[in-house]
């Protein structure tokens, strides 16, 4: 039997995503969050509308999305309670947070210069996707003390960067799943995925290359692409 219950936060569980973004005067920024979501080559960030990261994305319209696996999890947690706002705005303030400006180097890893945008992209993470934004969506319009707490920010993918320990053997357009081990936060603590898929999935009967969006060809240089709306495999 299932019980009313009243969740303060909903996180059931979700891959963590640590995004660098460039400062006002060049420098980097890097920050974890787990609010994410990919369609195709577009992906639909949640972020807090008054973050560092939040900022630095709506003025230079560019990021990378950089996956940690489980091995980056204490990298990842170097980053927590740390903002690179100054002053600390007063909300996190009361959660403790700190500001802190080179947090690559907080974190022990190491940026490296990304090829279609600006803002670094950390080594030590074996997916590293280069975007630029494409559409900004409020939430919450319909209440007073809500609106413009949150941001839906939707980003499109230029390139992808992938560890080779994760590609699939002998197709380098694929990940293979059995090797990808994602870092998770659940309800705020880390986890991680156990090794081998628990059951045979019909839906994988689908070739991957179905799944092909438009934005992968767009991504290449001089390349002008028409949208085919049958080629999208979305339910």
């Amino acid at each position: 039997m299932h019980i009313a219950s009243e969740p303060a936060i909903l996180y059931f569980g979700t891959p963590v995503v640590l995004i660098s973004t460039l400062n006002e005067d060049g420098s980097a920024n890097l920050a974890p969050m787990s609010s994410a979501f990919w369609l195709g080559w577009r992906c639909m960030l949640g972020l807090a509308g008054g973050s560092k990261t939040t900022e630095n994305l709506l003025r230079t319209k560019q990021c990378v999305l950089n996956l940690p696996s489980q091995a980056e999890v204490s990298a990842v947690n170097r980053l927590a309670l740390t903002t690179g706002s100054d002053p600390v705005p007063r909300n996190k303030q009361k959660c403790g947070y700190r500001h802190w400006k080179d947090k690559f180097h907080l974190a022990g890893l190491t940026p490296m210069k990304s090829e279609t945008v600006a803002p670094p992209r950390a080594r030590e993470c074996p997916v590293q996707l280069e975007a630029v934004l494409e559409g900004r969506h409020t939430l919450a319009n319909d209440d007073d003390l809500l609106r413009g707490y949150a941001l839906a920010l939707e980003v499109r993918i230029q390139r992808v960067h992938l560890a080779p320990a994760i590609v699939m053997e002998g197709q380098p357009n694929r990940i293979d799943p059995d090797k990808w081990r994602p870092l998770i936060m659940s309800f705020q603590k880390f986890y991680g995925l156990a090794p081998g898929q628990l059951h045979a999935s019909s839906l994988a009967a689908i070739p991957e290359h179905a799944y092909r969006s438009p934005d992968v060809d767009r991504a290449k240089p001089n390349c002008h692409v028409g949208l085919d709306p049958a080629s999208m495999l979305i339910a």
